[in-house]
């Protein structure tokens, strides 16, 4: 498979599926965040003119936008929910932009000749903000009109399909326009027969009539649908693009959905594969995060431990080891700041921490919200056991009662356990079976669809559950 495949609203890189509406606001954002350093500049020297011509200052604008834009993608502006409060959308930018300084003034330090002055810099930012929130006000506004979502056709209005209707409802679908429902012989009875449409035409005259770009096969029974191969067949070769339930979620929601899952779309499907380009350039990409990462992390984990152990009085270890589950189910001891009482599991029995846990110790309470309590785990990651980005580890007392009650659980030990990962930062703190269920939805995305740009997306977005504490426990 290509790497870039291009379709009517998405555009697939590697596995993942970017909205139209996206990358057309990443480019536009990215001329923009380069006009405001030049209006600053007009702007800081209105009265002496400019001492640099266009092409001179180009490296600068460059730099400035993309460092920028890098940053507001790890406030999640890019994500799907993301735009769904215009307010916090706004928070997102300003915090984005503010927080891109710092990796900018790093930039500034290693290569001097980008230095920007202060007062251009200000000014910059100011434009910056003023022009995205603009922008993403005017998006707002086209994109309610729906002329950028995908036009979607439903072939159900049963039990299936009203899966696709409580999850738009929820808000976990969206960029998408479901233009109808489509009765099926096979429906069970559903809330949707009031809004369904009968087809009483061929399928592709329907779907040509009503500019649909993507067709969904939500039929309770397809056997039984009352739909020929025909009719799908003469979409298909049309060009619309035909998904069944699990590949539609999987697409639209980042995760797959086990509800609807049978064990044949799991080995038909694309996606899982192993080869040992894959498994060298994975190492490489951690050895190398972890090489240019440390040298910040160790002052903050010296710092850590001084806190721990001034806080326990020099009672209890600093650090403490645990044995977690890791690729092929082997055991391996993870390593993380002591955040609980030393006498945590004095019984002996595995507990999940939980919200307001009395066993976290105050100096744990702050390490766990910046997830600073993970930081040791850098160490397994230079030693092999654990990679940078993948299914978070969990303990072999639960992998065990998982593994009894929650089908393909064990699937998610196909790759390294990460320190971050997809689920992380797509569902928040799990401490019940039922979140595990959910985030294994979502590990199981990541085993499917694993990418250098998967994981360093995730490694972006993961600042921003660091900073904002998103899903501390």
């Amino acid at each position: 498979m290509s790497t870039i495949r291009f379709f009517r609203h998405s555009t697939q890189l590697f596995r993942y599926h970017i909205p139209t509406e996206f990358i057309l606001l990443a480019i536009i954002e990215f001329m923009a965040l380069m006009l405001s350093i030049y209006l600053a500049l007009e702007f800081r020297f209105f009265e002496n003119g400019w001492t640099v011509t266009f092409s001179e200052f180009l490296p600068k604008a460059i730099l400035f936008a993309l460092i920028l834009q890098l940053s507001l993608v790890a406030f999640g502006v890019y994500q799907r929910q993301g735009g769904r409060f215009f307010e916090v959308l706004v928070l997102r930018i300003a915090s984005g932009l503010l927080l891109g300084m710092i990796p900018l003034g790093v930039s500034f330090y290693i290569a001097p000749t980008l230095f920007l002055g202060r007062g251009v810099l200000a000014l910059s930012l100011l434009f910056s903000f003023i022009f995205l929130v603009a922008i993403r006000y005017y998006f707002r506004k086209v994109v309610k009109e729906r002329n950028l979502w995908s036009r979607i056709l439903v072939l159900g209005s049963g039990r299936n399909a009203n899966l696709i209707r409580q999850a738009q409802k929820a808000g976990e679908l969206n960029s998408l326009n479901i233009v109808a429902y489509i009765s099926m012989k096979s429906d069970m009875q559903s809330e949707l027969e009031s809004i369904s449409d009968v087809l009483n035409k061929p399928l592709v005259q329907y779907v040509e009539e009503k500019d649909i770009d993507e067709i969904v096969l939500a039929m309770d029974d397809r056997r039984a649908a009352g739909i020929s191969a025909k009719d799908l067949l003469d979409c298909k070769m049309s060009g619309i693009d035909i998904l069944d339930m699990v590949s539609f979620f999987e697409r639209r929601t980042g995760k797959i959905r086990l509800d609807m899952m049978s064990p044949s779309w799991l080995y038909l499907s694309d996606g899982f594969r192993i080869s040992t380009f894959r498994f060298i350039g994975k190492r490489f990409f951690d050895l190398a995060i972890v090489i240019i990462f440390l040298p910040f992390a160790l002052p903050i984990m010296l710092l850590v431990a001084i806190a721990i152990y001034i806080e326990s009085m020099g009672k209890g270890g600093i650090l403490y080891s645990q044995t977690r589950i890791k690729q092929d189910g082997k055991p391996f001891q993870i390593y993380k700041f002591r955040s609980m009482v030393s006498d945590a599991e004095k019984d002996g029995v595995a507990r999940w921490a939980s919200k307001n846990d009395s066993r976290i110790t105050r100096v744990g309470s702050i390490i766990r919200k910046g997830r600073l309590d993970e930081l040791p785990q850098l160490f397994n990651v230079l030693k092999g056991d654990m990679s940078f980005v993948g299914p978070r580890p969990e303990r072999p007392e639960f992998v065990a009662k998982l593994a009894k009650k929650i089908p393909y659980y064990e699937e998610r030990h196909r790759v390294k356990p990460g320190l971050t990962g997809w689920a992380q930062i797509c569902y928040p703190y799990g401490s019940s079976e039922k979140d595990s269920l959910e985030k294994l939805q979502y590990d199981l995305y990541y085993v499917k669809n694993y990418s250098i740009y998967l994981d360093m997306l995730i490694l972006l977005q993961t600042f921003e559950v660091v900073i904002l504490g998103k899903g501390a426990q």
